[in-house]
């Protein structure tokens, strides 16, 4: 680890300041695999995605400072007991990722939009079931405590930006495709696998803070 902890929210907010929502799909990152896969698999996307957006919630900035993350709830039909942030689909196709974002995480986890400070975005994420994603980055103000919706959400922990920017916790997996194997990133944080589109959003908040990118 070659990075000061305490200077990670000072850091992540400069590398973010005055960015807004890219959306244009030749330009989206595919979600979970490293950007040199990119170009590659944009080609197995939908032609037209449907339009999301979600909220990368940092915590605990003066203190010990982290991401929230959501566990799914394991009957939901679509990504049933796997981590996520909290977010959805834009409502109407028009609606602006930031508006999507602060909706879902309020009746995701009951996050109070007064306590929400958005600094950026991060470029869009193109999701082979057939979304693109726009991650919205916030600073959460203290005395937040979440409330779960008990249908969509079984837990929210807080994954340690220590932990995020330390490279010995990256890791990848192999996923097949039409045209080859792709890398797939996976960070196992205790008990808690985060991969595919959620891993692959914090490496590119990584990435946007350790390289410029």
């Amino acid at each position: 680890m070659n990075v000061d902890v305490a200077q990670l929210p000072a850091r992540i907010r400069a590398a973010l300041h005055g960015s807004s929502p890219r959306r244009d799909t030749s330009q989206a990152l595919f979600a979970g695999a490293p950007p040199e896969y990119s170009t590659r698999v944009r080609q197995f996307a939908p032609a037209n995605p449907l339009r999301a957006a979600v909220l990368i919630p940092i915590v605990g900035e003066g203190t010990q400072p982290g991401i929230l993350l959501t566990q799914r709830a394991e009957d939901l039909k679509t990504h049933g007991g796997q981590v996520s942030f909290p977010g959805g689909r834009c409502e109407p196709d028009s609606e602006e990722p930031q508006e999507t974002a602060l909706r879902e995480s309020e009746e995701e986890i009951g996050l109070p939009r007064r306590l929400v400070d958005v600094i950026g975005f991060l470029p869009d994420h193109l999701v082979i079931s057939g979304y693109q994603v726009t991650p919205v980055v916030a600073f959460i103000r203290p005395g937040f405590q979440p409330v779960p919706d008990p249908l969509e959400v079984a837990d929210v922990f807080s994954l340690p930006l220590e932990f995020l920017f330390d490279p010995t916790n990256h890791r990848t997996s192999t996923r097949t495709f039409p045209d080859g194997d792709i890398e797939i990133y996976d960070l196992n944080y205790g008990t808690r696998r985060v991969w595919g589109a959620t891993a692959g959003m914090l490496m590119t908040l990584y990435r946007a803070v350790m390289e410029g990118r």
